[in-house]
């Protein structure tokens, strides 16, 4: 059974998530607050959380920052800020996936499922090395020139994506399916802005692409000369 940690200020829809998805089979526990809920982290173990940015106290940009610092555990942030600039921040500080309010319960179900599947699938134990860069699908770590480099599950997965097929231009389809689940294969807004994050991880200049680059009209690939 998979614990997920709804942290919502509002005590009723948080009740109501609750409900929902411990009839789907979920083990599910609440926090009114950022402080509460890395409390509860530092308590007992999650397989993920499901956070709220607009929050008394702590807020949501402040607690997920903090457990990108202690952890990797998936993230998916709910909150009524859906533009654009809020969701690029949110997926810069480490967020899996972003569920805008006011929102479907079957939707973050879904949503939640697919983060699940791709962050805790099993991974054969191998290693991928380019140009500095060393990646241990096993150990799920990737390095660069020797420096442990903080990635996200998502991040690492799509990573690992484009470096299995160095050179191989993959389209933005092919790799939400193989990064989201095929349930998302028309999603493809995901991997523009998962790809500038990567890029800012794992290079300097993100506007000069040494190891991720895209063959406009086409999709992304790994440098082989890298």
């Amino acid at each position: 059974m998979k614990r997920l940690l709804l942290v919502d200020d509002d005590p009723s829809l948080v009740q109501l998530l609750s409900d929902y998805l411990t009839k789907l089979g979920y083990d599910v526990a609440g926090a009114p607050d950022g402080s509460k809920a890395l409390s509860l982290l530092d308590d007992g173990v999650f397989d993920l959380v499901v956070l709220d940015v607009r929050m008394p106290g702590l807020d949501g940009w402040q607690t997920l920052q903090r457990l990108r610092a202690m952890t990797r555990i998936p993230v998916i942030m709910l909150t009524a800020l859906s533009d654009e600039p809020h969701v690029l921040r949110g997926f810069a500080l480490g967020a899996d996936d972003y569920v805008a309010k006011p929102l479907s319960f079957a939707q973050l179900a879904a949503r939640i499922e697919a983060v699940l599947k791709r962050t805790q699938r099993g991974e054969k134990s191998e290693v991928l090395q380019a140009g500095g860069l060393v990646v241990d699908i096993g150990a799920r770590r990737a390095q660069r020139d020797g420096q442990l480099i903080n990635l996200t599950p998502t991040e690492f997965k799509l990573l690992v994506a484009l470096m299995e097929q160095p050179g191989r231009v993959l389209s933005p389809r092919q790799l939400v399916v193989r990064v989201w689940g095929p349930e998302f294969a028309d999603d493809t807004d995901y991997i523009r802005r998962y790809v500038w994050h990567l890029r800012q991880k794992l290079q300097p200049d993100s506007n000069c692409p040494h190891y991720i680059r895209n063959e406009r009209g086409f999709g992304y690939y790994f440098a082989v000369e890298s």
